[in-house]
């Protein structure tokens, strides 16, 4: 027995090791667990009892990946290097160690955990398996010879897309594709075929070890192949547009694999590997996308000493596409939901939204009729008040009109008990003063989703004034009860999200203004990695909807005896707005729309030139870019320096989930952080001085500079 590998000598001679790494949820790929394989690997090496290998888990998931605690620690690429190839010669040891090797796969089983299994010379998933390479995402590449053993499997045309994509497949499809052998019910089947498939395979090798092995498709040399790796690199850079190098590396150890043998290939994969690992792009992803994204989903954010809490039955107030998306994944984790609007049929209407969901979901065959019904069961339409009665939380989702809202919190106040937690969805108005029209404002918060809601991950819990932390406690928890990521922040006119994404659509409608043509300041939008451009994301969103929030604000303000400073974009919505060219909804905005149902793209508006006449000389793209990407971070490092942001983690995590800051650059904060904040200042100073005072550096960057600090220190 080992600490991370428990052995047991079945009569028959095979040995079964048991995965089951101690003191963790799951078996993850460490020093430990390092130490526990080269020990089996010598013991089957070795031991003339053990006949053969059955590698299980005693966890409900087989192997998550590589602790990327260590990953984060390496320094240096020759660090990364060596780390790789420790590994890689333990699992070419096991399979060329003459005796067979099975993997019993239950769970997930993802990155290093699919390239142990894969050095197995017969792998059996279990119902229910999950197979993937996922370190693209974190802008890295299988380092324990996945890009090598994966291709020689399954044929280079497979394999791509699961490398480059870092996409799961389920265990049906992973035996479909031959990434695995066979299916078994459980665990305790997988091990018996297991045996009985080492007992009946004595001499197994894997097949890139036998002397007339090819690849399934072909290798690098093949005509097929050779059309798909020409091609491979321009649709990836039109996707990327080379922001991800993670991508290009491993289509570079796919074909530069397929033209030597296993063992060279397995160090050009550690060359490339360790590029990876040190380049910036993976260490703001890895820093953001895992270790502050999980450290949110602990609870770092959340109250503490306040017990956990859990929704029973949710309101809703508002059946439109927001509220009937709240209330389908509400429903989809088992709360019973009162979905209420002004009419039946608007209310109808809501729930037949999760109805429409699951009918596409049933065609595509994911989950039952029965399941359906029972989820469409626990969705109550209505126009009644009284309906509320018992509700834990009512969320309001109606229009973003304070009058509107004050009158459905006082309503629904009438029906709901002292205890019951009270939030709005609003994406722009403070918090606090919504909270004025409520007889329990501690119990008041904002909970800001993002449409559509049912694919968006984040959800921002806006804290009022006298917002109390139970009612932050719990709305966490509701975040989390609904598999949602939750930032939290303090309340301010349009909180952290729709503040910032405002700036990313404005600057760009400010180009526009300027003469700056519209195809440069979309092309600088996918440019900088963000998912979609300024002009069609404005679009999307609505231009009559900016309108109404800029009037709202500058009525709020007026009643406050506060100064109201537009941004120059925003006279180009008011431009477009006034001939009725107001966005998506209606087929037109800066771009004219297919209409609902027909097919064909989205085009500029060509009269776009006539109203934004085109300069003659045109601004360097490198310009657009940092106008882009600085007018974000530079107002998330307002929201920070504030206080309306809480921590480093929420400003990141916030931005990449929220409005899709490019996730790349691992955060609008660490955006700064990776350039330096001495650098960021001297740069923001230069374009304040071409294009206006909204660039002038955040207090909060200066004071960095001039330390010498970073954010999170």
């Amino acid at each position: 027995m080992t600490e991370a590998i428990l052995f047991e000598l079945g009569d028959d001679g095979i040995l079964l090791a048991t995965l089951d790494l101690p003191g963790r949820p799951m078996n993850v790929l460490n020093a430990i667990t390092g130490a526990a394989i080269e020990a089996m690997v010598l013991r089957v090496e070795a031991d003339p009892a053990v006949k053969g290998l059955v590698l299980s888990s005693g966890k409900k998931d087989f192997l998550a990946g590589a602790d990327l605690e260590g990953i984060r620690d390496i320094a240096t690429a020759q660090q990364a290097f060596d780390l790789s190839m420790v590994l890689k010669r333990q699992l070419r040891r096991l399979e060329k160690s003459g005796k067979p090797a099975v993997a019993v796969i239950n769970g997930m089983c993802f990155g290093g955990g699919l390239e142990l299994t894969l050095a197995c010379h017969h792998r059996i998933a279990v119902h229910g398996a999950r197979l993937g390479t996922p370190e693209v995402k974190l802008g890295l590449l299988p380092g324990g010879g996945g890009t090598q053993r994966l291709p020689r499997l399954v044929g280079m045309q497979t394999a791509m897309p699961l490398l480059c994509e870092g996409s799961e497949v389920k265990a049906d499809k992973a035996l479909a594709i031959g990434l695995v052998h066979a299916l078994a019910p459980d665990r305790e089947a997988a091990i018996e075929q297991a045996r009985a498939w080492c007992l009946g395979n004595t001499k197994a090798q894997q097949p890139w070890d036998a002397p007339k092995f090819r690849y399934p498709g072909g290798d690098s040399r093949s005509p097929a192949v050779v059309q798909m790796l020409a091609i491979a690199p321009a649709m990836a850079a039109a996707k990327s547009w080379n922001n991800y190098p993670a991508i290009t590396h491993i289509m570079s150890c796919v074909f530069e694999g397929g033209l030597v043998d296993f063992d060279a290939a397995l160090l050009i994969e550690s060359r490339y590997f360790a590029a990876c690992v040190v380049s910036p792009e993976s260490r703001n992803m890895l820093n953001t996308l895992w270790f502050q994204l999980n450290a949110i989903k602990k609870g770092a954010s959340r109250p503490k000493d306040i017990p956990p809490s859990k929704v029973g039955k949710l309101g809703i107030l508002g059946a439109g596409m927001m509220g009937a998306g709240i209330a389908y994944v509400s429903a989809k984790v088992g709360i019973d939901v009162v979905l209420l609007d002004t009419t039946q049929d608007a209310a109808d209407k809501g729930r037949a939204y999760s109805q429409d969901l699951l009918d596409k979901a049933l065609n595509k065959g994911r989950g039952t009729a029965a399941q359906r019904d029972a989820l469409l069961a626990r969705i109550t339409p209505t126009t009644d008040y009284a309906a509320l009665a018992g509700c834990d939380l009512v969320i309001e989702a109606v229009f973003e009109d304070r009058a509107v809202k004050a009158g459905v919190t006082q309503q629904a106040e009438s029906q709901i008990g002292v205890g019951a937690v009270f939030a709005s969805n609003t994406s722009t108005l403070p918090i606090s003063g919504l909270a004025q029209a409520s007889i329990r404002p501690a119990n008041f918060i904002g909970l800001h989703f993002f449409s559509p809601v049912d694919k968006m991950p984040l959800v921002e819990i806006i804290v009022g004034k006298e917002t109390s932390d139970e009612t932050l406690a719990r709305g966490f928890d509701y975040v989390m009860q609904i598999a949602k990521t939750p930032i939290v922040v303090n309340d301010s006119r349009g909180f952290y999200t729709s503040r910032v994404f405002g700036t990313y659509v404005m600057e760009g409608l400010a180009m526009l203004a300027e003469g700056v043509h519209p195809r440069s300041i979309e092309v600088a939008g996918l440019q900088a990695g963000m998912p979609m451009p300024p002009l069609a994301l404005q679009d999307e969103v609505s231009l009559s909807l900016g309108l109404h929030v800029a009037d709202q604000t500058r009525k709020d303000l007026a009643a406050e005896g506060k100064p109201y400073a537009e941004h120059p974009g925003m006279a180009v919505v008011r431009q477009l707005c006034a001939i009725g060219r107001i966005g998506k909804k209606a087929g037109k905005g800066f771009y004219d729309w297919p209409a609902v149902g027909e097919k064909g793209e989205k085009r500029l508006w060509s009269g776009l030139a006539e109203m934004f006449p085109v300069a003659a000389q045109q601004p360097a793209q490198r310009e657009l870019i940092d106008r882009l990407m600085f007018a974000q971070a530079n107002e998330a490092a307002r929201c920070y320096g504030e206080g309306v942001l809480r921590s480093v983690a929420d400003a990141n995590v916030g931005s990449i989930f929220g409005w899709g800051f490019a996730p790349f650059q691992g955060g609008a904060l660490q955006f700064i952080n990776a350039m330096g904040a001495q650098a960021f200042v001297a740069r923001a100073r230069e374009l304040a001085a071409r294009h206006g005072a909204r660039f002038e550096p955040a207090p909060a960057v200066v004071a960095l500079a001039e330390r010498g600090g970073r954010f999170g220190d």
